[in-house]
């Protein structure tokens, strides 16, 4: 209990000393919870080194932002925009994973490994994207829009990409998982399930709450919604912010909406911060100090041609001239949800420890450089181009 106590502290004093003096810079607070994770984390000053077990928690951040997200959606906006979702984000998922699989080949990797490698550095980061939309209220511009229904279907996608893993892997591979098809036909039938139960059940139990008169109680019944579909949904193999991002839509039109945001709102804040403290401990600097060369070229490689595949989609996405450059950029890094794809191709035996490693640390290194390349193009780009971000 003392040693979980001590973890706090030192969490909230090294968001409290580091982001301020971040934003006071003109860095932002996003690169502030990074830099303290540096600080903090193993490879500076030790004070924290169980960084698996942090970044596991903090996943409860990217959670609630995405259920927040949710509650703001409902049925009939989802709708609406579900020409965004599966054409920009279709697009972008087939022409980033397609270059990236190509560069791969071209450096000599086999085809398992460069298609895997393909797919998991098409991602992009949830929470990195949504903090920064969110911090410059962009959310409802051309580019937000096509960024969020980018992300969306790429939680999405995340049912025939863990079905596709185990077929790349050694015949060998274990007999008792389940077959791909197996795989995607629980996460559908999960998902029905869970919209079925918030239709039908929901509305019930959140009158029944609120007729407790205790605000505790019914803040306690919001987490556990949210945390226990997200749960679900992990349990088939779909991403926790997918069924956050679900629980949210299913209660869109309640009534009690506005009283759950309010609830979720300094939870979502404070978790979403320890993620990105989480992930700046999580960078393997052992890595990058024998191969310093290699891993910055690929992290200029993947950023690169993330970023300029981005830009040449932005134009058929109906996204303005002034706009591209900022939605290229936002987009550019590799996503946490590439963890994921990385720790199943490595049980499937389709990579092997050493490339994981690396691949890893270029993913984390690529989502640190997200904020810096972020205020290079606030601070240089041309003013007249810029202020399209504001309208």
């Amino acid at each position: 209990m003392e040693g979980m106590l001590i973890d706090v502290v030192i969490f909230l004093a090294a968001a409290l000393i580091v982001v301020p003096l971040s934003i006071r810079l003109g860095f932002g607070s996003v690169l502030g919870y990074l830099l303290a994770g540096v600080a903090i984390g193993p490879w500076v000053l030790r004070l924290i080194t169980d960084v698996d077990a942090i970044l596991h928690f903090a996943e409860l951040g990217i959670v609630l932002m995405m259920f927040v997200i949710g509650l703001e959606m409902q049925v009939e906006k989802l709708w609406a925009i579900r020409r965004t979702i599966f054409g920009y984000g279709g697009a972008q998922m087939a022409l980033c994973a397609l270059v990236l699989t190509a560069t791969f080949l071209v450096f000599g990797s086999p085809w398992r490994v460069a298609l895997t490698g393909g797919l998991a550095l098409a991602l992009s980061s949830t929470a990195m994207v949504i903090a920064e939309l969110q911090a410059r209220k962009q959310m409802d511009t051309p580019a937000g829009r096509a960024g969020f229904g980018i992300l969306l279907f790429q939680d999405m996608a995340a049912i025939p990409l863990i079905a596709l893993l185990p077929l790349l892997g050694p015949a060998v591979a274990d007999a008792a998982a389940d077959p791909g098809w197996l795989v995607t036909l629980k996460a559908l039938a999960m998902l029905a399930a869970v919209v079925l139960a918030g239709h039908f059940l929901l509305r019930f139990l959140l009158r029944a709450v609120a007729r407790t008169g205790v605000p505790e109680v019914f803040t306690a019944f919001a987490l556990l919604w949210v945390i226990g579909i997200a749960l679900l949904m992990h349990s088939v193999h779909l991403s926790m912010s997918l069924g956050a991002f679900v629980a949210g839509v299913l209660l869109a039109d309640s009534e009690y909406r506005h009283e759950v945001e309010t609830d979720m709102a300094p939870f979502k804040g404070l978790l979403l911060g320890l993620f990105f403290i989480a992930v700046g401990m999580s960078i393997d600097f052992g890595v990058l100090v024998r191969e310093p060369i290699r891993v910055a070229a690929l992290v200029v490689v993947l950023v690169g041609i993330k970023a300029v595949a981005l830009w040449l989609l932005a134009s058929r996405f109906e996204v303005p001239a002034g706009q591209r450059t900022y939605f290229a950029v936002l987009l550019s890094q590799g996503g946490e949800f590439a963890f994921v794809v990385l720790a199943a191709s490595l049980a499937a035996r389709v990579i092997d420890q050493r490339l994981s490693s690396l691949v890893t640390l270029v993913v984390t290194l690529s989502m640190v450089t997200t904020p810096l390349l972020l205020l290079l193009h606030k601070r240089f780009w041309v003013p007249g181009v810029r202020e399209d971000l504001d309208t």
